[in-house]
């Protein structure tokens, strides 16, 4: 699997529950979302928007999805809400490994600017980096409607976080198969 067929799976709407473990605190917090991840043309408006913004062509984008989520942690009634736009960007000498281009309402819109790499088993880490947080993420596949993830946040305050979610497709549907998967062997 590639970055742009795990993309494609991820796309629907997607039920999911998270533990969070604050280290330096010792606090540990569970919350629900509902997740819409959907696949964004390579080449729309806010694509190359947000390439433009990190001074990265455009014409290299492999693949782009959209992330919009609302969600609850125990023990508030307040409601989060955010969209994130992530685009993979080619790396000619390894297709399983390339840039990411993040963009999120909670770094003001800001493009963030880090990695990602396609395990041989079909996991996908993206790493971003910069000088005051450390985010790593692991996403995988349990079944084609069960999806995992685990990520690590640190930052030089000594601030860091671990978290684990489970997300179940709402629906229980099949993601669309493509045109090269759906061909006879």
């Amino acid at each position: 699997m590639d970055i742009v067929e795990f993309f494609q799976l991820s796309a629907g709407k997607w039920f999911s529950q998270r533990t969070n473990h604050q280290f330096a605190v010792q606090k540990q917090e569970c919350g629900k979302s509902d997740l819409i991840i959907e696949a964004i043309d390579r080449l729309s408006p806010s694509v190359m928007q947000l390439c433009e913004q990190a001074k990265v062509d455009p014409k290299s984008a492999l693949c782009a999805t959209q992330i919009t989520w609302t969600g609850t942690i125990e023990q508030t009634t307040k409601k989060q809400t955010g969209v994130t736009l992530l685009v993979a960007i080619a790396n000619s000498d390894n297709p399983q490994t390339g840039q990411l281009l993040k963009s999120a309402e909670s770094s003001g819109g800001q493009p963030r600017m880090g990695r990602y790499i396609m395990s041989r088993n079909d996991e996908l880490t993206l790493i971003i980096e910069d000088n005051t947080t450390y985010s790593e993420e692991r996403l995988w596949f349990e079944s084609p409607n069960v999806r995992l993830r685990h990520s690590i946040l640190k930052q030089p305050n000594g601030f860091s976080m671990a978290s684990f979610c489970s997300e179940i497709r709402m629906g229980v549907t099949k993601p669309p198969q493509s045109a090269e998967s759906g061909s006879a062997a």
